[in-house]
C-alpha cells in the first residue's frame, strides 16, 4: 500500500502503473475484481489487459515523453462571464466538448474556444465532463476547482485509464494548470506526453 495509507497509483519507468488500494475499478462491463497491489499495462501489449503481464520487458516500450508532443502550456479564453482555461497537451480527445457543445468548443476554427457562445451553466456542465482535466474554468478572476472524489479507474473502450480521485492518488507529476482530481492515462503504450494520453 502506499505510505499515507490511502489508495495510490504511480508509474514506473518503462514500465506499469502500479495502483494501490483501489477499491472502484471498472469497465464498459462494470467493476472489476480488485487486488491491494495491482499493476496495469502501460505498454499495449499484454496478453492479459489491462493487467500487466512483463511485455513491456520485450515490447521496446518507453515511458519518456517524446520530442515532439505539444508544449505543457495552458492557454486562457476570456469572455463576458466566463474565463476558460485549456491545456491541449493532456486532451485526450473524449469529445465530450466538440460534441456537447460545438458553439463553444469549435473545430478547426481559431480561436477555437468562444467562452461567449453558450450560457455560463452549459459551459460549465461541458468542463465538468472532461475526463482528462484539461478543461478548466474562472468566474471573476476566480478559478473553480472540482471537488475531490474518491478514487476509482476506470478502463475507457479502446481508450485511457480515466482516472479519479484526488488530490493525492496520482502521485506523478501535473501537467500545467492540470485538475488535481482526475486524469487520463495512456495504456496503448503510443502517448507522446506519457504517461498522460494524448488521444493516440
Amino acid at each position: 500500500m502506499s505510505s499515507d495509507n490511502k489508495p495510490g497509483i504511480t508509474t514506473l519507468e518503462d514500465g506499469p502503473c502500479i495502483v494501490t488500494g483501489l477499491k472502484s475499478f471498472t469497465n464498459k462491463n462494470g467493476p472489476i475484481a480488485t487486488e491491494e497491489t495491482m499493476a496495469l499495462c502501460r505498454c499495449g501489449a499484454s496478453a492479459n489487459k489491462p493487467f500487466c503481464d512483463g511485455s513491456h520487458k520485450t515490447s521496446g516500450f518507453s515511458s519518456q515523453k517524446s520530442d515532439n508532443r505539444l508544449e505543457d502550456k495552458r492557454d486562457t479564453y476570456t469572455g463576458a462571464t466566463i474565463t476558460i482555461h485549456d491545456n491541449r497537451s493532456i486532451c485526450a480527445h473524449a469529445g465530450f466538448c466538440t460534441d456537447g457543445l460545438a458553439a463553444v468548443f469549435r473545430m478547426k476554427k481559431e480561436p477555437w474556444i468562444d467562452p461567449d457562445a453558450a450560457t455560463i451553466d452549459e459551459i460549465i456542465s461541458t468542463i465538468e465532463k472532461c475526463p482528462s482535466g484539461a478543461l478548466s474554468y474562472s468566474i471573476n478572476g476566480i478559478e473553480r476547482k472540482q471537488q475531490p472524489r474518491d478514487p476509482s479507474i476506470h478502463i475507457a473502450s479502446n481508450g485511457p485509464y480515466i482516472v479519479s480521485g484526488g488530490p493525492g492518488f496520482f502521485k506523478e507529476p501535473l501537467s500545467q494548470g492540470a485538475s488535481k482530481v482526475h486524469c487520463t492515462l495512456c495504456r496503448c503504450g503510443g502517448s507522446s506526453n506519457k504517461p498522460f494520453c494524448d488521444g493516440s
